[in-house]
């Protein structure tokens, strides 16, 4: 073989790897994504089921019930309503009202199953999706919670 084709042979074999490479990186990053998606948006997209993904909100008014460890609890962005099903502890500052943030898959029957859900930390805050998803929606009321 020719010193000039063993060079051509090496930069190709060197272009695979960097390509075989690239595209377990890309695979890797897709696999740890996690969109955000508020009940509105629910409506407008199709979801798979075994996707997981994180939910946004407020916890509707009188919608939360206890069922042993179980809760089950409702969340709204004032267009759309999801019910959550969470099994677990909540955060101390989960309550009716608030903004809350919840990761997990949709079921079948429209029910959200959460694997983790987190809860705004003060009286100013709400959660920074959640806030552009009340404004987009025009049910922003600004003085009720800052960012």
């Amino acid at each position: 073989m020719k010193r000039k084709h063993k060079r051509l042979l090496l930069v190709l074999v060197s272009l695979g790897l960097v390509g075989a490479g690239a595209a377990l990186v890309l695979t890797a990053v897709e696999d740890s994504l996690v969109f955000f998606y508020t009940p509105g948006d629910l409506a407008e997209r199709n979801i798979a089921h075994d996707q997981r993904f994180r939910l946004g909100g407020l916890v509707e008014q009188g919608s939360v019930r206890h069922e042993g460890p179980t809760t089950l609890f409702r969340v709204t962005d004032l267009t759309g309503t999801v019910p959550v099903r969470f099994t677990g502890v909540l955060p101390d500052l989960f309550r009716e009202g608030q903004g809350v943030v919840a990761e997990g898959t949709l079921a079948a029957d429209g029910t959200f199953t959460a694997t983790q859900v987190l809860a705004k930390h003060d009286e100013t805050y709400m959660p920074k999706d959640v806030a552009d998803a009340l404004k987009k929606s025009g049910r922003w009321q600004e003085g009720a919670a800052a960012q």
